[in-house]
């Protein structure tokens, strides 16, 4: 009579437990959010996503910071801003590792999560999704929109349909000084991913962006030109000797 009235208390407490941790899981399901920040290099992006963030430190929310571990140009374990401002972060190759590797007891605490140089996660809308809708948080994301050709830059696009609500900003033209809206390269390096700060890039606006375009193109052509003309004779000569 004991045994079952033990086990009986002992069920109607696990049942309890139970119960708890899935209302708990469902008031947290749907309840998160996402909030984009976007635009061209120069454009203050991890200012603004620095600023929200500490927003949300003062209004007495857990935080985490997250950046690419690609990104080593100013600090390896630092999200800062061309202002030499920083805040301390994870350095990662991708974000779906990110509650294991913060623990997932200190990962349930977590209230928002910030995330910079945002185009560098393959995995960036998955974890938006699983942050957002499965654990009820509010992820903050900062990234490229488009590259130095105005093409569409890694995962950023793809979580505009899933978020709460988008801020594009704007930079200043180096050339004009009107609102700048894209990234121009310096250099003839055609790799899409070259990470780089005011030695590579500046912003632009349209006029001067097609502008200056067409001029990279053209040095380009004639580089190649060069190159291959120098090969040509250098193939030449060998073939002399």
């Amino acid at each position: 009579m004991a045994t079952t009235l033990k086990a009986s208390i002992f069920l109607g407490t696990l049942d309890s437990d139970i119960t708890g941790d899935v209302i708990a899981d469902q008031e947290r399901r749907g309840s998160g959010s996402v909030h984009v920040i976007m635009g061209p290099m120069f454009s203050g992006k991890s200012t603004s996503l620095l600023r929200r963030i500490k927003s949300e430190i003062s209004d007495g929310r857990s935080v985490a910071m997250l950046k690419s571990s690609k990104d080593t140009r100013y600090a390896k374990d630092s999200v800062v801003t061309h202002d030499g401002i920083g805040f301390p972060c994870w350095a990662l190759p991708d974000l779906m590792s990110f509650p294991q590797k913060f623990g997932l007891d200190a990962y349930d605490k977590l209230d928002v999560i910030g995330i910079d140089e945002a185009q560098f996660f393959g995995d960036l809308y998955e974890f938006c999704c699983k942050v957002a809708d499965d654990d009820g948080k509010t992820v903050i994301v900062a990234g490229l929109d488009g590259d130095y050709l105005r093409r569409s830059f890694g995962a950023v696009l793809d979580i505009i349909p899933i978020a709460d609500s988008v801020t594009k900003l704007t930079a200043r033209c180096e050339v004009c000084g009107q609102k700048g809206f894209f990234t121009l390269r310096k250099t003839c390096d055609t790799r899409t991913e070259l990470i780089g700060g005011a030695d590579v890039y500046m912003p632009v606006c349209r006029k001067h962006y097609i502008t200056n375009h067409i001029v990279a193109k053209s040095s380009k052509k004639v580089l190649d030109s060069d190159k291959a003309r120098d090969e040509s004779s250098f193939e030449t000569v060998a073939a002399m000797i």
